[in-house]
């Protein structure tokens, strides 16, 4: 237990976390030379080709240091603030960090934050400065920025090359040395938390856990302590690049559980194992519940399909932890699910995981945050969804999450972000220069105007330099509309919006503009309208196509053609009565980036 070293690789995006965590593969032999490849642990198609960590990956690798053998247990996390509920828990399972910086960008938003949840959490912190063969590299200003944020001694910065793996055998040697080993009692009663799990269609739930007390056995009893159920451990093992079966997992390591569960519902991540006839006194604490940030309905495109919805999301949910959801309908879509997420990026993976990996195609409604609306009867109601809100008449007032926005940026972009800011009804609290040309800017602003396109803005307007990063610090009473799109007069629900009275007019506007390039032409005119209750503020037609009903007549009276277009046009007026106006998914997904 004295040489097994739990630790994971926190950092912004693309400070090289995986690029590092390859290397370290490479000196500890985990992989084979012809096995290794770019970004190894990233094993998601959608990684690969977006360049993102998506999951947080565990491997455990071999070293030796000092002429004895140490058992590393590593994760990689991703940077993206989207995600930082998996780092939270891979946090949660260690006892060192690597706090990885870009020796050419400098300390960024996320790099704060991960560093912060690190401490909460009195991991001990080994920085490292990545990328010190690069050209731009400053590497005496950034050591500086890292001394400055933690309070170390210049000497503990450990500086290295994640491309040319250069310096990195140096953090292994650190990290066996300060790395504290793990604490448990090997005796005790098993107790052990579930940090992840996945599903395999031919085992089953393959739950991953951290050892705390006590030690897991092939063919133990074992039982989840939160739900209750019991097994029996059919396979444990190590997570090496494949799953690497084991007889024992001792205490303090990090292993696999394969006990044949095939319900999703009986894995909850943060729950603890422990042993059926000799259990622990109480569970471990596990993870806080996640927080969704904005909710986005979902719905399958043929309408026989929400059972299997059902299966693929409960499926996906034992992967990705923080994904909630529950049953709604709509009137224009049918059954779906009403489902939460922690941002736009975290929505658009789920849609394409979905799809790949369970074939479901799904159609998403406009996403919009939580709101609380106060009724005139004193009761608070959460709102999620536009048409959950109760009768204008009985709303006294509603609320709308606020969060703490914290952007690092050049000085030279200070005058362009602070226009988006105030655009964004964002209020300055503090501004801080970290450096000489590096400045911290902490606003206040609603959340619902940062989940569409506030990110894509920043890092346009700020070249890409701009860093960001955010927390929710509560509620503040806003002066809210619901905006409804009515195509042919009937209220399209799936595109409705709670919106700022202020932007509404503008925003409805430009939704009937863009409806008006994306719905297709039918046999006869289409309205488009944004109405506020009872009150039209904008409207687009999409002209009908039109057959020649004429064509036939070669000369002949003019009445004859006459009558033949006054037949066309009742038959129009028919078919607008019971025509009914397909809006395609691109019109859904065309709401969110509005320029």
């Amino acid at each position: 237990m004295d040489k097994i070293r739990n630790f994971c690789i926190i950092a912004h995006i693309d400070h090289g976390k995986s690029t590092l965590a390859d290397r370290m593969l490479e000196i500890t032999d985990t992989l084979a030379a012809r096995e290794m490849e770019n970004q190894v642990l990233d094993s998601m198609d959608l990684e690969r080709e977006k360049g993102i960590t998506i999951k947080s990956h565990a491997i455990q690798m071999d070293y030796v240091y000092k002429g004895e053998k140490y058992v590393l247990n590593l994760i990689d996390t991703p940077g993206h603030v989207d995600f930082s509920y998996e780092v939270s828990r891979a946090i949660a399972s260690c006892e060192g960090a690597l706090l990885v910086v870009d020796a050419t960008q400098g300390i960024q938003a996320q790099t704060i934050s991960n560093l912060y949840l690190a401490i909460e959490h009195n991991l001990e912190i080994i920085p490292v400065l990545n990328k010190i063969d690069v050209d731009s590299a400053m590497v005496e200003v950034v050591t500086d920025q890292i001394v400055d944020l933690i309070g170390c001694d210049p000497s503990e910065v450990l500086r290295c090359s994640a491309k040319t793996g250069e310096g990195v055998r140096e953090i292994l040697d650190a990290i066996c040395e300060r790395v504290p080993a793990p604490v448990g009692d090997p005796q005790a009663p098993l107790q052990a938390l579930i940090f992840d799990s996945v599903f395999n269609s031919f085992r089953g739930i393959i739950a991953y856990f951290k050892v705390k007390n006590g030690s897991v056995r092939r063919g133990q009893k074992v039982k989840f302590y939160n739900t209750g159920k019991e097994y029996e451990a059919d396979e444990v093992g190590v997570l090496k690049m494949k799953l690497c079966p084991r007889e024992e997992i001792p205490c303090g390591s990090v292993g696999y559980i394969i006990s044949g569960i095939k319900t999703a519902a009986e894995v909850k991540v943060g729950d603890t194992i422990t042993d059926r006839d000799c259990p622990c006194s109480e569970a471990i604490a596990g993870f806080e519940e996640v927080k969704p940030m904005l909710f986005a309905g979902m719905y399958p495109v043929e309408t026989d399909q929400y059972e299997e919805l059902r299966a693929s999301l409960e499926k996906f949910q034992l992967n990705d932890a923080s994904l909630v959801f529950e049953p709604e309908s709509s009137l224009a879509l049918g059954f779906g699910f009403r489902c939460g997420f922690l941002g736009l990026l975290h929505l658009e993976i789920v849609q394409e995981r979905l799809f790949r990996e369970f074939g479901m195609d799904v159609i998403t409604t406009v996403p919009n945050v939580s709101y609380k609306v106060y009724t005139t009867q004193g009761e608070c109601i959460d709102v999620h969804n536009p048409s959950g809100l109760p009768p204008v008449t009985l709303i006294d007032h509603i609320e709308e999450p606020y969060i703490r926005a914290q952007v690092i940026s050049k000085s030279d972009f200070y005058g362009p972000i602070m226009k988006l800011c105030l655009d964004k009804r964002g209020v300055l609290i503090n501004q801080h220069y970290l450096t000489a040309d590096r400045l911290e800017l902490t606003y206040e602003m609603p959340l619902s105007e940062i989940v569409f396109d506030f990110y894509d803005k920043l890092k346009s307007i700020s070249k890409g330099y701009a860093s960001f990063d955010y927390h929710v610090v509560g509620f503040k009473e806003a002066k809210l509309v619901k905006l409804d799109i009515l195509l042919n007069g009937e209220p399209a629900d799936a595109l409705s919006s709670l919106i700022h009275v202020d932007h509404a007019y503008d925003f409805g506007r430009r939704i009937c503009e863009k409806l008006k390039d994306l719905i297709p032409r039918q046999q006869f005119d289409i309205a488009i309208q944004a109405a506020i209750g009872a009150k039209i503020i904008a409207r687009e037609t999409v002209r009908q196509v039109r057959k020649d009903v004429t064509a036939k007549c070669y000369g002949g009276d003019i009445t004859r053609k006459r009558k033949l277009l006054e037949k066309q046009k009742q038959g129009k007026k028919r078919m607008r009565q019971i025509g009914t106006v397909e809006v395609p998914q691109s019109a859904f997904m065309a709401v969110l980036k509005l320029d």
